[in-house]
């Protein structure tokens, strides 16, 4: 069941432009109800008829209801073979299509199942303004209003947001004047935004919003995330240094370095001089040592 209460989504596809509605409903013998306020709306904004339409055979639209009105208003009624979904390809396929977004966008959001109509309204409100028919290069809202869509006030579903109060409650002089809530889609009906007021619990539509819309999984660092850090930092260092191949001091010069090009780990401290460093090499102390320049330009090798 979604927020609203309804456990159906009619999906309904304009053949020539592939407008797409969704009519949410709370049982299927609602279809016909849906159906016929959509089809008289469309009649009457677009001084048009409705020539055809094609369903499969469920109960919810071949019925007496259904029957009756295509033949008062003259609409050719198809059907699809029984078991036959490839002959109704266009609204099956844009049906996965709103199922597979609404999904995605659910659990990207991680909000719970019953938002699930408001996933499939708005993936539905994007596909109109953004899919493009391959042979016509226009999108279907362009195809069906005539004029290109205005995609800049789109949000990401499910970000956090903000809303005005704007005069629901009488406020103190400390009480915040906004609400935090989640960003669900947009108004059918109007130019608003939706939101779920998390305070008050109730979807309302407003203007007045402000929406973050950061990915707030990409900051949150993992739990490893720190000896992940640490060990990239002393590969990074180890790659800086190669591995010297052991020198032969008897058959070339022993290549002499100077004390600053060592790691740090690997540098000798200055005050020691060469008889305490050959003192700790007696005890059994191990020092590793590439070269080790002396005052004067000597050269001790141990």
């Amino acid at each position: 069941m979604s927020l609203g209460g309804n456990y159906y989504a009619l999906v309904i596809v304009d053949d020539f432009s592939r407008y797409i509605w969704t009519l949410f409903l709370e049982s299927k013998s609602d279809a016909f109800s849906a159906f016929k306020k959509l089809a008289r709306s469309l009649q009457n904004t677009r001084n048009s008829s409705i020539g055809s339409i094609r369903s499969d055979h469920g109960g919810e639209f071949q019925n007496e209801k259904f029957s009756k009105f295509c033949e008062k208003t003259g609409i050719l009624h198809n059907f699809s073979a029984p078991r036959t979904l490839q002959q109704n390809g266009v609204v099956e396929r844009n049906n996965r299509s709103l199922e597979e977004l609404a999904r995605t966008m659910l659990s990207e959001s991680s909000l719970p199942k019953y938002f699930w109509a408001d996933a499939v309204s708005t993936s539905c409100y994007v596909m109109n303004r953004v899919l493009i028919k391959p042979i016509l290069k226009k999108t279907p809202y362009e195809l069906f209003n005539g004029r290109k869509p205005n995609i800049s006030h789109l949000k990401v579903f499910g970000c956090n947001c903000f809303v005005l109060n704007n005069g629901k409650e009488n406020l103190g002089k400390f009480d915040e004047k906004a609400d935090n809530g989640i960003f669900i889609g947009y108004s059918s009906n109007s130019h608003v935004d939706r939101v779920y007021n998390k305070r008050l619990m109730i979807v309302e539509e407003s203007v007045h919003v402000v929406f973050d819309e950061v990915d707030h999984k990409v900051l949150k660092p993992s739990k490893n995330r720190t000896e992940e850090d640490e060990q990239n930092i002393i590969m990074q260092k180890l790659d800086c240094y190669p591995e010297k191949q052991p020198i032969d001091s008897s058959k070339q010069p022993v290549e002499i370095l100077q004390q600053d090009e060592f790691p740090k780990e690997w540098r000798i401290p200055r005050y020691l001089s060469v008889e305490n460093i050959i003192g700790q090499i007696k005890e059994g102390v191990s020092v590793i040592m590439y070269g080790l320049k002396l005052k004067g330009g000597e050269t001790f090798k141990p």
